[in-house]
Parts: C-alpha cells; sequence; structure tokens
C-alpha cells in the first residue's frame, strides 16, 4: 500500500504532465495526447480515489472492523 505523500507525489506529477498535454493540444489536435489525456485523467480520479480510501483507513480503521463493530452493535439494540 502506498503512503499519503507517494499518492500526493504522483497526483502532482500526473496532473503536471496533463497540464503539459493540454497546452500541446491548445495548438492544435493530436489523437495520441487526446488519448493520453484521457488515461491521466482516469489515472489521476484512480489516485483520488486511492487517497481517500487510505484517509478513511488511517482516521477509522479497517473497513471489515467498523461493519463488524456496526453489525454487533446493531444485534445487541435489537436484542434489548
Amino acid at each position: 500500500m502506498k503512503t499519503l505523500p507517494q499518492i500526493k507525489a504522483e497526483i502532482e506529477r500526473a496532473t503536471e504532465r496533463r497540464a503539459e498535454l493540454w497546452h500541446v493540444l491548445s495548438h492544435g489536435h493530436d489523437s495520441e495526447v487526446a488519448a493520453e489525456v484521457k488515461e491521466l485523467e482516469d489515472r489521476i480520479q484512480r489516485l483520488w480515489d486511492e487517497e481517500r480510501l487510505l484517509r478513511a483507513h488511517l482516521r477509522f480503521g479497517d473497513r471489515d472492523e467498523i461493519i463488524k463493530r456496526a453489525r454487533h452493535e446493531e444485534r445487541l439494540a435489537r436484542a434489548a
């Protein structure tokens, strides 16, 4: 699993590269450059998703453990 600084660095590099490509596209359409922009946008979105998941994990703990605790609390509430 990557660390937050690693993810942020990847986002920054991908964003800088995307800006460079948009600059190239501003001079005229190039289908290869446009395809790379699309790939970078998808990658940036995945990186942001990964960062959100990691932040939630660091803040609240493992997702499966949270669900297990919530189900246990729900069973206790129903039993009461």
